[in-house]
């Protein structure tokens, strides 16, 4: 999820870039892949350039695009009109609404009978409310809308073709560029707004929650301190993308320190930045929908995994009571002539004790002597019998909770599809997930997922190391693609990936580092002092008939890190 929204601070600097770009620019190219999405191509400068303008719900903006996407065989109604309209017409002006969300596009063209015409294309950002509307502009009148609003959904502001053009109510906050000392400290007494973090978001139109606390640290004082200001959100020059733990988290055109992400990405323009960043946030969330229904099966199975340990663990604790059982009937056998049918308790010496103790047996009045010996003497075998049959069931579900723990941590770091679909394929090889054929292929093997290849990275002193991204890839590397002599790593009864150090000559440095991989990879990786296992690779074997990973190593040793927030070793690839 996105903290913050394309503000109008930075839509400010996408548009210095568009007039840079494309003012006097004439349009060549109008497509609209997406039902909220429309991409103009424009010839500038001897250049061209794609603008794309999007009103998406989730992820709505305009900026240059320099990918190409698929187009729909038939275009769209408002594709349709743009071209009818905006086909070899000239960008006359690109504007900004103050610091607010809309920009507008002004294009001359001609008409059917030659006369000049001028449109408007005004593109709002504002969330679920976002629009592209194409308006004639000397009478103000709709051409059309991406999104057609109806009285019933807006009763204020209607946006449909034949009707005129009416602005989304303006804000009564500040334009930050333009107010004096006056204005400012004039709006903050009639409001009674608090001088915390969040003044700037409260006073000043185009100023997001994030930059709003960010300026509030170089600037607390806003009353003496406006011009500074003005100065810094007249330069934003700093583009830059936020990121925690790998994931896109932000970006902005002012250089946010003070909101503790990780790491951060530089780009020399807002379009390149805003491509990336919508690119990649559409990648993370397509990985996240389609492993869901993977994650889903293996969180119930993890859970069934647990319940069913839960009752083997209780089933071993009440067969510890099983010798009682065995040393009544033995006592009852040892008295059998003492007993009578209609007795409902028996008093014994305990023979087997050193103090020959007095042991009261208690008897079923309805069974005869030798049914109440059998009685205790079957509960002690049943007892025996479940400790057996509990000791193996649950030796099974612990490892099978380990695979399935080491499965979804694997699935938790995927980076791409494929290493999804491999995982996928595992489930599958594993009998969680059934095979599905269609009718003609129920005499063919399944097609097997094409492998990516192992995480490799390099060590501060030049070794190679290798990380498996999946339990395939942990027993191709321990059983096929290591030396006997090359060290093998993994965390201590903790679900991760198998580590290879390729080298039979490192110090205890490499070794550091791979045993930080291994916890970073790993279901421990947010915690401190993680043990992490290594032996040579020949002391590792995988015994017959285990789960994809799942292997026995001895003559090891141990070693405690604590995994970064993330890795600094070069990734190769």
């Amino acid at each position: 999820m996105i903290i913050t929204a394309l503000d109008g601070i930075f839509l400010s600097s996408i548009n210095k870039e568009l007039v840079k770009e494309l003012l006097g620019g004439k349009v060549s190219k109008i497509n609209q892949p997406e039902k909220d999405e429309i991409i103009i191509t424009i010839r500038n400068n001897k250049n061209n350039y794609k603008l794309l303008v999007s009103a998406s719900p989730v992820y709505p903006r305009a900026h240059l695009t320099f990918g190409n996407r698929e187009n729909p065989i038939k275009a769209p109604m408002f594709c349709m009109v743009l071209r009818k309209y905006l086909a070899s017409s000239k960008i006359s002006k690109i504007e900004q609404i103050e610091t607010d969300r809309i920009l507008i596009f002004e294009f001359l063209s001609q008409d059917e009978l030659g006369f000049d015409s001028k449109y408007k294309l005004i593109i709002e950002i504002m969330g679920r409310h976002s629009n592209i509307s194409l308006i004639r502009d000397r009478d103000n009148i709709i051409m059309d809308s991406i999104k057609h609003v109806t009285p019933d959904i807006n009763r204020v502001r209607s946006l449909l073709p034949g009707i005129s053009f009416i602005y989304p109510p303006a804000s009564n906050k500040l334009n930050p560029l333009i107010s004096n000392e006056e204005d400012v400290s004039s709006y903050i007494n009639i409001n009674n707004i608090q001088n915390d973090e969040n003044i700037y978001s409260n006073v000043f139109t185009g100023i997001s929650r994030p930059l709003s606390k960010e300026l509030f640290n170089k600037f607390p004082d806003i009353d003496n301190e406006l011009n500074a200001l003005k100065n810094k959100l007249n330069n934003c020059f700093d583009f830059y993308i936020y990121t925690k733990n790998y994931i896109y988290k932000d970006f902005h055109c002012i250089n946010l320190d003070n909101l503790g992400y990780e790491d951060k990405i530089k780009f020399d323009s807002p379009s390149k930045l805003l491509e990336n960043f919508y690119l990649e946030k559409d990648k993370q969330d397509r990985l996240k929908s389609k492993r869901a229904n993977l994650e889903k099966l293996l969180l119930t199975n993890i859970e069934r995994c647990s319940k069913k340990i839960r009752i083997l663990e209780d089933n071993l604790e009440k067969a510890k009571g099983k010798d009682k059982y065995k040393l009544l009937g033995e006592l009852l056998t040892a008295n059998i002539y003492s007993v009578k049918r209609g007795d409902t308790y028996i008093e014994v010496s305990n023979y087997y004790s050193d103090t020959g103790e007095i042991i009261k047996i208690n008897l079923d009045i309805n069974k005869s002597p030798s049914q109440n010996i059998q009685k205790y003497f079957k509960r002690y075998n049943k007892l025996k019998t479940t400790e057996s049959m509990s000791k193996e069931q649950l030796k099974n579900a612990e490892e099978e909770l380990l695979y399935l723990n080491s499965v979804l941590n694997n699935l938790l770091n995927v980076e791409n599809y494929t290493e999804i679909e491999e995982i996928k394929y595992e489930l599958m090889e594993s009998s969680y997930i059934k095979h599905k054929k269609s009718k003609n292929q129920k005499n063919k093997k399944d097609k097997k997922v094409k492998a990516s290849n192992p995480m490799e990275y390099l060590s501060s002193e030049g070794v190679k190391i290798y990380v498996g991204k999946n339990n395939v890839q942990n027993d191709y590397l321990t059983l096929k693609f290591a030396d006997k002599r090359d060290t093998w790593l993994h965390t201590k009864n903790i679900a991760g990936s198998h580590v290879i150090i390729k080298s039979m000559e490192f110090s205890e440095k490499t070794l550091n580092e791979a045993a930080i991989l291994a916890a970073f990879y790993s279901k421990g990786k947010d915690s401190s002092k993680v043990p992490v296992d290594y032996t040579i690779v020949k002391n590792v074997k995988k015994p017959s008939g285990s789960k994809p990973g799942m292997v026995i190593y001895y003559t090891n040793k141990t070693i405690y890190v604590t995994p970064p927030k993330e890795i600094l070793l070069e990734r190769i690839k």
